[in-house]
């Protein structure tokens, strides 16, 4: 495996399950920029169900981000699996 930088296409969803667990935070960080500045004011981020491990890493970002309004569990079928979030770009 090697650390060569990964290309991530921006559109409103993003499917975390390549990113090793160390990546999460910086992966989620530089895509809700990214999403930001294409206009998304909505994105879900795919985390699978597993144990809830890389579900409470990116919540617990989602949290502590100024321009998430709020976020919330995908609806059904993906369910728990995935997150939705709301984004407002004009809050800081």
């Amino acid at each position: 495996m090697t650390d060569e930088p990964v290309e991530v296409p921006i559109e409103d969803e993003l499917d975390l399950h390549p990113f090793r667990p160390k990546e999460i935070k910086d992966v989620v960080a530089s895509y809700i920029e990214a999403a930001l500045e294409r206009g998304f004011t909505e994105v879900r981020l795919i985390h699978g169900r597993g144990i809830g491990a890389q579900r409470r890493i990116v919540r617990s970002l989602l949290a502590r981000h100024p321009q998430v309004v709020d976020f919330s569990d995908a609806p059904p079928p993906a369910g728990w699996g995935a997150t939705v979030v709301r984004l407002d770009p004009d809050r800081r």
